[in-house]
């Protein structure tokens, strides 16, 4: 008798799996989830006494950015900024933090500049997308209250 395996069409011969399809993230996002999945490496062998501690911190700061950012995404611009705020306040929290874990040597440099350096690049493309929308903004509401044009004029 022939056993179903219902995860035939993912399994090969060798019994190895096909990964899930990549969802396609906004570059900001694959940027944060990139930077966290570094983290989580030095997270893993971070020593005890910070592990637990600044350790445990440093990760819910970057699931919080990483949640603040998926959620500016889905929203209109006006909307968007409170969340961008909050993700920009959290990543420079998370730069003193690791620079923390760097001083007291729970971090290497070379660890700490290859995560720094990440950190650095979300923190400028956040900054970049903040004023992105100050600047549409500011845009849309000098369109708004510019003085309506009589017929005829120009």
């Amino acid at each position: 008798m022939m056993q179903n395996n219902f995860h035939s069409s993912n399994s090969h011969a060798n019994g190895a799996s096909n990964p899930p399809p990549s969802a396609r993230l906004l570059p900001i996002l694959e940027k944060a989830k990139n930077t966290y999945l570094l983290w989580y490496e030095y997270y893993q062998i971070l020593p005890k006494l910070h592990k637990r501690s600044l350790g445990q911190r440093i990760d819910n700061l970057f699931v919080e950015i990483i949640e603040a950012i998926c959620t500016a995404s889905f929203l209109e611009p006006a909307k968007k900024l409170p969340f961008i705020v909050f993700a920009i306040k959290k990543t420079d929290v998370l730069k003193v933090l690791l620079m923390i874990l760097w001083e007291t040597k729970s971090l290497d440099n070379k660890k700490y500049i290859a995560l720094s350096l990440k950190v650095d690049e979300l923190g400028k493309m956040l900054g970049g997308w903040n004023g992105r929308i100050v600047k549409d903004l500011e845009k849309l509401a000098l369109r708004q209250n510019s003085p309506a044009k009589k017929p005829g004029e120009k």
